[in-house]
């Protein structure tokens, strides 16, 4: 019988275990929860020695027995990749708790760093202070990936205190059934894709409800974050994406919040600020709160829209200095009758670019700023009365909502 990943949490903990007791090969109970040294393996972290054989099989001891893995500090050369794939449902916390330690990468055959790959059900997840260098010639630094249909998760994790600089792909890639994380105070820069990536998965797999908390992404080669594939619930918490090569965020179906979200010089890869773009390029729909934009180079405004059905903007700022003077707080345009954008005490220029309903509180223009065409959704109210300004500019009032341009009776004539 499939089960819907929602069940999970009915069923709580008994079902799972029951899954581990009736599993082959499965760790006793009484094993789980426990911490493990990665010293106990043999590793060095001189900075000389191929630790990966080593750290793979501290891996492996780790999460058969459902146990956190204790990464002394030290500097850890790999040349595979390390990955973890559990074979039963996996219940309690476990991951690596690294502070200090550094993996190397020698991979030169585009191959990932770390993988965690999900085909049971995964929860409680945790990775903890590492820093990982890569190569340039390895691929993600992180992936998270549960992309098998039907009934697997890997949920209800955090990513903290992470470091991934210089891979060849992106920082960290996250796909599929990937649900109900976080990441915190995490750093992805100068990785030769994205800083980061969030993507459902070509086998239906929903990435969803994922946090990201205080992180920057800077310098890299790509996006600072993408979001792929139709995803859009992933929230950006005081993160700062700076300095990359093109957009800050990229998300092509929405993007459920940003939230006191600094962008600065994205665009690195365009020749000048007349080539540039927007720190943001969102498509159908997205929350802005407190999110601020400041060029000198080529990164034009905030946020560049394609709005399907609604944004809203509350105190967000776009200027900027020496190049880009010229740099503003947004380029909108929208799908017609559907599409509502409400800006409230934002400051920098905006640039409205048709297709779309507006609704501006305070902000440089002060006022209030609502519709005026006899079909908006948003025309001022008063009472019963609607008010409307014709296409001779002529304003208008009529009681009830109006069926035409001439509708109801001018005002003041």
């Amino acid at each position: 019988m499939a089960m819907d990943r929602r069940n999970l949490f009915t069923m709580g903990g008994g079902v799972a275990a029951a899954g581990l007791l009736g599993s082959a090969g499965a760790p006793a109970l009484a094993q789980a929860g426990r911490t493990l040294s990665a010293a106990e393996f043999g590793i060095r972290g001189d900075g000389r020695t191929d630790d990966g054989p080593a750290l793979q099989k501290a891996l492996d001891a780790a999460f058969e027995q459902q146990a956190v893995l204790l990464l002394p500090p030290g500097d850890y050369r790999i040349r595979r990749t390390l990955r973890v794939e559990p074979r039963t449902h996996v219940t309690r916390q476990c991951g690596i708790i690294g502070t200090g330690a550094r993996l190397v990468s020698e991979i030169g055959d585009g191959a990932n760093v770390i993988e965690v790959i999900s085909r049971t059900t995964f929860r409680f997840l945790l990775l903890q202070g590492l820093d990982i260098k890569g190569s340039g010639r390895d691929g993600h630094g992180i992936l998270l990936s549960c992309d098998v249909p039907g009934g697997q998760y890997l949920y209800n994790f955090c990513l903290r205190d992470i470091v991934v600089q210089g891979c060849g792909g992106d920082g960290c890639h996250m796909i599929g059934n990937v649900f109900e994380g976080q990441m915190i105070n995490c750093y992805f820069r100068d990785n030769g894709g994205n800083g980061a990536t969030f993507a459902h998965s070509r086998n239906k797999g929903i990435l969803s409800a994922i946090h990201v908390f205080a992180s920057v992404f800077g310098q890299n080669g790509g996006h600072g974050a993408a979001l792929l594939n139709n995803c859009y619930d992933v929230s950006f918490h005081g993160c700062y994406f700076l300095l990359n090569r093109e957009f800050g965020v990229l998300a092509d179906n929405g993007c459920t919040l940003l939230s006191n979200c600094g962008f600065e010089n994205n665009h690195q890869g365009a020749p000048d600020f007349a080539n540039g773009d927007a720190g943001i390029l969102l498509k159908n729909f997205g929350t802005l709160i407190g999110c601020t934009a400041y060029s000198i180079y080529k990164q034009t405004h905030l946020i560049r829209a394609f709005v399907v059905r609604e944004l809203v903007m509350v105190g967000c700022t776009g200027h900027g200095g020496g190049r880009a003077k010229e740099a503003g707080l947004a380029r909108l345009r929208g799908a017609r009758e559907k599409a509502h954008v409400t800006l409230v005490g934002c400051t920098g220029r905006v640039s409205e670019e048709g297709g779309l309903e507006a609704i501006e509180v305070g902000g440089d223009h002060g006022g209030l700023r609502l519709g005026a065409d006899w079909r908006s959704r948003n025309l001022p109210q008063l009472g019963d009365y609607r008010l409307w300004v014709d296409r001779r500019g002529q304003l208008r009032i009529k009681k009830g909502r109006p069926e035409s341009d001439d509708d109801g009776r001018p005002v003041g004539v």
